[in-house]
Parts: structure tokens; sequence; C-alpha cells
């Protein structure tokens, strides 16, 4: 009786899988061509258009900060971020797309925030380099947000490929984050709390 009741769980074990993989390629099939992929390839050129422009604004922002460890920390991510638009750039590729960047309001809002504390904050001062590590770490965790989810975008529709090279991309991100805090906690608080 133990060996019949084993028969019928493997018997229904293999449709099971075979419906799921059968699933997982209607996904694929059914995400080439309808809304969902349209509402991912506009999130891909939005973030492409924020990455375009922060790469712009971190040589800035670079240059405004007092730290060494700081403009250190923004020179590193202003190659990174060009990587990253790179990284987008193969992602267009692999879906047969031309990489198009679409204007992102929200990072336009950060950038322009970040350009504002440069003007209102003293020079030469470690409040300068506070405001400016909360400046970039907003935008780092909105791009962590946007590539976070584009990731999960990509799998849903049966894209590995793609949701793999997102998913570097985050990754990076997040250690630029660390990064940042790393320096806010590691000095430059404090150095600004006694100024």
């Amino acid at each position: 009786m133990a060996t019949t009741k084993t028969a019928a769980k493997t018997a229904t074990k293999k449709p099971a899988t075979k419906a799921a993989s059968k699933t997982s390629s209607t996904k694929k099939e059914n995400s080439e061509n309808n809304e969902f992929k349209d509402f991912f390839i506009d999130g891909l050129k939005d973030i492409y258009w924020a990455e375009k422009h922060l790469a712009k604004a971190l040589p800035k922002m670079q240059k405004a900060a007092t730290s060494e460890e700081l403009a250190m920390a923004f020179e590193k991510h202003t190659q990174e971020t060009k990587q990253h638009a790179e990284i987008l750039e193969q992602v267009f590729g692999l879906l047969e797309e031309k990489a198009t960047a679409k204007k992102c309001d929200a990072m336009e809002g950060l950038l322009e925030e970040a350009d504002g504390i440069i003007e209102e904050t003293e020079d030469g001062t470690m409040i300068r380099d506070a405001a400016l590590i909360l400046a970039a770490q907003k935008v780092e965790h909105y791009e962590i947000a946007t590539y976070g989810t584009l990731a999960v975008f990509a799998r849903t529709m049966g894209r590995d490929d793609i949701a793999e090279l997102l998913t570097q991309v985050l990754d990076n991100e997040k250690a630029t984050d660390v990064a940042l805090t790393t320096v806010a906690e590691g000095f430059v608080n404090e150095q600004a709390v006694a100024e």
C-alpha cells in the first residue's frame, strides 16, 4: 500500500513539473509583446537617463567635497555609473531595442537637490560633506529600488539573462551606499557636529 501512495505522488509530481515548465515558457512568450514588456522598457529608459545624468553630476559633487575620502568615493562612483549605462545598453541589445533615454523626473529632482546643497553649504566644511553624503545616498536608494524592481520584472518575464545584468548593477549600488555610510560614520558626521 505504501508503494501505491509513493507511485501516486510521483505520478502527480511529473505533470506539475511539466506544467511549471510550460508556464515558464509561456511567460517568456507572452512577455515578448505586451504592455508589461513596454512598461519594463520604459523603466529601463528612465534609469538609463538617470545614469547618464548622474555621471555628469558626480564630478561636480566630487569637486565640492571637503574630505579626500568623499571625493575619492565620488570619483569611483563616476566610473561605476558609466559602466552601469554600458550594462543598460547591453540589456537594450538583448531586448533588440535601441538604447534610448527618457527623462527621469526623480533623478532630475535628486540632482537639483544636490546642486542646492552645494550652493547652501560653506565650502571646505564637513557639514557640506555630510549634506553631500545625504544627497548621494538618496540617489543610491532610488537606484537600488529601481534596479531591484527591474530585475524582478525581468525574471518574471523569463529573462534571467537580463535579470542577472540588472542584479550586478543593483549589487554595485548597494556597495556604494555602504561605502558612503562608512565615510559618514567614520569621521564626517562627528566632525560636522563639532563645526
